[in-house]
């Protein structure tokens, strides 16, 4: 007997239609980025344990959080997706998803562009080659993956909305901001559910600075992008950023004290969004009370975890902020050791900004302000080779002028502002910040703002 096709019209071996129909609903969760589609997923496989893209589709989910503990689940997905053998399709995901477990990034990523121009309808290959591009900070695959599949999809296909809300953000992080927002609107029109459509406008208007059009669009409609999503925290973050760019400190406190922070997550994505917005906060001069204690705590088991040299840059910024030197060292020989690992994409990570990124916030953290300005300006041109977006690397700028203020060095500060000015004319952040570079230029004693 043929075997059953999803949606897009792909073989599924060893599929029942009570796994179809989960298998489905797991897809649609993931785009929309709601749900448990791990436990939807878990039904499809109960139905129908020999079913190759079940195991497939539940070895990304662990395999796309950056999680480590995931690890082991998502190896485990793999060898049990290989037993039940499969298509040649069915089998390049497996492929793909053996080599994003063992840190080969970059290939994962190459096997599911040639698996998306085989099957440009194969969503959940479109999917995972989009996050692995943002993991590696590929922002022309971003867009140009998607670009490549767009002719083959229309409104009505199952998934287009996260297509295009896919598509608005590789046009964003390429800069194509006009394209950009029209696709994410167009997305969220289509399914007021996809978060990654809400975020990737979102995006726009922060690299635009248009914070109060920000705000609107994300508060239009809370419930969409942050009722039973997992996704929620990150959108909350660009709330917070949005109101931090007008000033409104206690707004920002009030977000990190609730959505962000507030069901004390220990989800490492979670995580990384509380450590970059009490950042943010300190460099602007705010007291953040005890808050960095409570987050150290949720990163001290993964200190050591050495498997995204993203997520320990993050972890250090909480044990920086904490004061715990022990975690702290931890961190940064976890990504001596992952620098040495040799030529994999995990050592590449680390050794090409991922350990510098961290020596630089160290020395911020420890008051030596031009071992920050030197190791920052270093990498800051290159950083989006251990992945996050343009918005989440604008830390590394926001430190090096706050360094450069300082220790110091009016000329470099000035030069920074008035950089980042031209860039951002439009928002009250960048005045602030060309405002305490002036001080420093003039030669007046300027207190660090932390």
């Amino acid at each position: 007997m043929a075997p059953l096709k999803d949606s897009a019209g792909h073989a599924l071996t060893g599929a029942t239609g009570v796994a179809l129909d989960a298998f489905e609903h797991a897809g649609h969760q993931l785009r929309c980025f709601i749900g448990d589609p791990v436990a939807t997923i878990d039904r499809a496989i109960e139905a129908a344990p020999g079913m190759t893209m079940a195991h497939a589709l539940k070895a990304w989910l662990y395999l796309l959080g950056t999680e480590p503990d995931g690890l082991p689940v998502a190896r485990a997905c793999i060898e049990q997706g290989e037993r039940c053998g499969g298509d040649a399709r069915e089998r390049a995901h497996l492929l793909a998803a053996r080599r994003l477990y063992e840190g080969r990034w970059r290939e994962a990523g190459r096997i599911l562009e040639d698996l998306s121009a085989r099957y440009p309808r194969d969503a959940l290959a479109l999917q995972a080659g989009h996050q692995i591009d943002f993991f590696t900070g590929d922002s022309r695959m971003l867009r140009d993956r998607i670009a490549r599949v767009l002719p083959a999809w229309s409104e009505p296909l199952p998934g287009y909305h996260a297509v295009l809300g896919m598509y608005a953000f590789g046009l964003e992080e390429c800069g194509e901001y006009d394209a950009a927002e029209a696709c994410g609107r167009r997305s969220v029109a289509l399914e007021r559910r996809d978060g990654w459509g809400w975020h990737a406008v979102a995006h726009v208007c922060e690299m635009r600075n248009r914070a109060d059009e920000g705000i609107a669009w994300l508060t239009q409609d809370c419930a969409a992008w942050s009722e039973d999503s997992f996704f929620a925290v990150h959108n909350w973050w660009h709330l917070a950023l949005f109101h931090l760019d007008r000033g409104d400190t206690d707004q920002v406190l009030a977000l990190y004290d609730g959505a962000v922070r507030g069901g004390q997550s220990g989800v490492v994505l979670d995580m990384i969004d509380a450590s970059a917005l009490l950042w943010r906060l300190a460099l602007l001069g705010t007291d953040v009370g005890d808050r960095w204690q409570a987050l150290a705590d949720r990163w001290a088991p993964l200190a050591t975890a050495g498997n995204y040299a993203f997520n320990d840059w993050h972890a250090l910024m909480a044990f920086i902020g904490a004061g715990r030197r022990d975690a702290q060292q931890a961190v940064l020989e976890s990504l001596r050791r992952q620098a040495a690992g040799g030529a994999g994409d995990i050592a590449r990570f680390a050794r090409e900004v991922g350990l510098p990124a961290a020596e630089a916030m160290l020395a911020f953290g420890q008051g030596r302000y031009r071992d920050a300005v030197r190791l920052l300006r270093g990498i800051r041109h290159e950083a989006n080779r251990f992945g996050g977006s343009h918005a989440q690397r604008d830390l590394i700028d926001l430190t090096l002028l706050e360094a450069a203020v300082r220790a110091g060095d009016g000329p470099l500060a000035m030069a920074l502002a008035q950089e980042r000015l031209a860039r951002r004319p439009h928002g009250q952040l960048p005045r602030r910040l060309l405002e305490r570079a002036t001080q420093a230029a003039r030669g007046c004693r300027v207190p660090a703002a932390a």
